[in-house]
């Protein structure tokens, strides 16, 4: 009789703080599993668990249960209880390099405070994988990880993940069979089954996870898994930890490439563009409070504990289920309330150091009517700097004065000012009712059309908005069978404002207007579209034509610029499952901030997915669904969620979407992304 293959199971839960169900409600589910771990743990009926790789799970169990946390300390001390690296487990593609650094910083400082001493990446849900994370890993001494969705078929158990020892979880992280109803011989059977697919891609050694979302663990898994193993022919399980498995395999095959293959595994990437809204706040919050951050440490680290407090916020809202847009309606708004709070955190410290730190000349301020910021006449305002915006609004002259109160008579027109940060020259704008110029770049309306211009050369027809039907849910678009994409039609242009900074041209289209800005001596041109949405599932798209075909992009991705490569003949339509169990591939990818082709740049503010196809780029502007698992969804023709209803996912009403474009060398790219988004706003 033949030896048997070891394998070590290690129990753990998948913690989503919010997903089908709102936050509190999950967290009352929380209590009773937890409960029921610690209870398992100290009368030693399992030797360890594994806490999903996160510490924001235990806090919010500790805040209803203070009286655990000295058992707690103790089994985290005694290596049975695991908890961080993570703050939270956030989704790799729409955080942002910031943010992914503060939440380790941050769930590595409490959990050592628990007594925590190992750690891995432990990313087992999340939608595919970066790989720059492996990089910031490792400058946090982290040097172990565990993934599962985007790993290509060929990739074994074992592989070092740009220089990161990884563990790829072959079968997924889901393995609730023993909390099942099925007898010994039949949870043997399916296990059998299971391991001998873990095994294809294993060594001596597999690894198997117990556990599912939000699961306890059942009183008797030891005496379960001793009755299983008499019923297993070829696999010895035992129950011990992940980090025991680690220090039994080897890694050999390297892998430096991101993670996103859906061939067996689906990577979901219609998250990418659900609740849009969703991702524009998170991109202004991410952006406002590493500006109020880098204020606060320049003048004196006074809001340290604030700034943390609103990362934490933050990083609830980019848990994998909160950010990707997949979750109840109910779940959404308490993120948009999270958002709002971060908001006014982080520009109430702007606003606060700014007010304590009248220094020097700045890029932009508001000026009000009554109260002078700087000392200036209104004549001196208007020769030097342009009014871009007027509001009404209380003074920060009083606002962040502690020895004063606004009153009714202080409330006044503020004015949002552009200003040069030195004397760059006579202005070049020009702009009439069909095009809008500089020095560097020219638009035209001609004949229906919208041009681009940039020296000698011209992009006809370069810039088209399109939208189609979508009938598939937040985690997939599914094109609609002889569904016909609508492509805007220009009925006019017209000029919104000329000066001697900026200015601006309004076209408007069959499906809404578009003003377009232009800076004095800029190589970008401002796109921002507002517009009240009374359709339901729909994909709205801008799209750029070039040319030749798109077959490279480069984008940012923690920071660093990515290359990928794509086949610009294939299509979706096309290209739909016939079978059971498999995710479309398609020709959509996510970036943070900046994505580039063909010599164009483009810039948005919190739109995170990109398209190719033929000639042309394509930048979502809005996708719009209604339910979040759709079963019937041809992309994805097996469930990924429940097939709950979400009727604000549709984005109804009104909605902005913003972007910048110009073309540039790509080597260029943090230059051109700090105009739009610039470090130095204040000082």
């Amino acid at each position: 009789m033949r030896d048997k293959k070891r394998v070590i199971a290690y129990l753990h839960t998948h913690w989503d703080r919010e997903w089908y169900r709102e936050f509190e409600v999950f967290r009352l589910r929380l209590l009773k599993v937890f409960d029921n771990v610690l209870d398992l743990l100290q009368n030693n009926k399992i030797p360890s668990f594994y806490f999903d790789g996160q510490v924001s799970a235990l806090l919010d169990y500790l805040e209803f249960r203070p009286e655990k946390e000295a058992l707690v300390r103790y089994l985290i001390k005694a290596k049975r209880l695991f908890i961080g690296p993570f703050y939270c487990l956030v989704d790799e593609y729409l955080t942002d390099e910031v943010c992914f650094r503060k939440n380790l910083e941050i769930g590595l400082k409490i959990a050592e405070d628990f007594g925590c001493e190992d750690f891995l990446g432990y990313f087992a849900d999340t939608f595919g994988h970066s790989k720059n994370i492996p990089l910031i890993l490792q400058e946090y001494g982290i040097y172990d990880a565990v993934v599962w969705r985007g790993v290509p078929d060929y990739i074994p158990s074992e592989f070092i993940f740009n220089g990161v020892n990884t563990i790829n979880l072959v079968r997924g992280y889901f393995m609730d069979i023993f909390s099942s109803n099925k007898s010994i011989e039949e949870k043997a059977l399916w296990l059998e089954d299971n391991l001998d697919k873990i095994a294809k891609r294993s060594g001596k050694t597999l690894l198997l996870p117990i556990g599912a979302d939000h699961l306890g663990i059942p009183s008797d898994i030891s005496e379960q898994i001793e009755e299983i193993n008499k019923n297993l022919v070829n696999y010895e399980i035992e129950l011990s930890s992940i980090f025991e498995y680690f220090g039994n395999v080897k890694f050999n095959k390297k892998f430096n490439d991101e993670l996103r293959d859906n061939t067996s595994t689906f990577v979901l990437s219609g998250c990418y563009s659900a609740r849009t809204k969703l991702k524009q706040l998170n991109s202004q919050c991410s952006y406002k409070l590493e500006l109020a951050d880098k204020l606060q440490q320049k003048y004196g680290n006074k809001y340290e504990k604030v700034i943390e407090y609103a990362y934490k916020l933050l990083l609830q809202n980019q848990a994998h289920d909160s950010i990707c847009g997949c979750s109840t309606d109910k779940v959404h708004e308490e993120c948009i309330v999270r958002y709002n709070k971060v908001l006014q955190i982080a520009e109430s410290i702007i606003e606060e150091i700014r007010f304590e730190n009248k220094k020097g000349e700045v890029i932009a301020f508001k000026y009000p009517d009554k109260y002078r910021i700087l000392e200036v006449n209104r004549s001196e305002i208007e020769l030097h700097s342009q009014i871009v915006n007027t509001q009404a609004g209380f003074p920060s002259e009083i606002l962040y004065d502690i020895n004063k109160i606004p009153v009714t008579e202080d409330y006044t027109t503020i004015y949002t000012l552009l200003k040069e940060t030195k004397d760059i020259g006579r202005t070049d704008l020009s702009v009439n009712t069909r095009q809008i110029s500089n020095s560097n770049i020219k638009l035209e309306v001609l004949d229906g059309e919208i041009y681009l211009y940039i020296g000698t050369k011209c992009y006809k027809n370069f810039i088209e908005f399109v939208r189609c039907k979508d009938d598939g849910d937040t985690y997939n678009f599914a094109p609609v069978t002889g569904d016909n994409i609508e492509v805007a039609k220009i009925k006019k242009a017209q000029v919104l404002y000329e000066g001697y900074l900026s200015c601006a041209l309004r076209i408007e289209t069959s499906f809404f207007g578009v003003n377009i800005y232009l800076n004095k001596k800029s190589m970008l041109l401002n796109f921002k579209i507002e517009w009240s949405n009374i359709m339901t599932n729909r994909l709205w798209q801008v799209k750029f034509n070039f040319d030749k075909k798109v077959s490279e992009v480069q984008s940012d991705d923690m920071g660093i610029l990515i290359k990928r490569k794509f086949d610009p003949e294939y299509n979706i339509r096309e290209n739909l499952p016939k079978s059971k169990g498999i995710e479309a591939k398609t020709n959509t990818a996510p970036f943070e901030r900046f994505v580039w082709t063909n010599g164009l740049g483009v810039i948005t503010k919190g739109l995170r997915e990109y398209e190719v196809y033929k000639n042309s780029l394509y930048i979502t502007l809005l996708r719009s669904t209604g339910i979040i698992s759709n079963p019937l969804n041809r992309a994805r023709t097996t469930p990924a969620g429940p097939p709950i209803e979400v009727p604000n996912a549709q984005q109804l009403g009104k909605n902005i979407a913003e972007f910048s474009i110009g073309f540039f060398p790509v080597k260029d790219w943090e230059n051109y992304v700090e105009e739009i988004y610039p470090q130095a706003l204040i000082f």
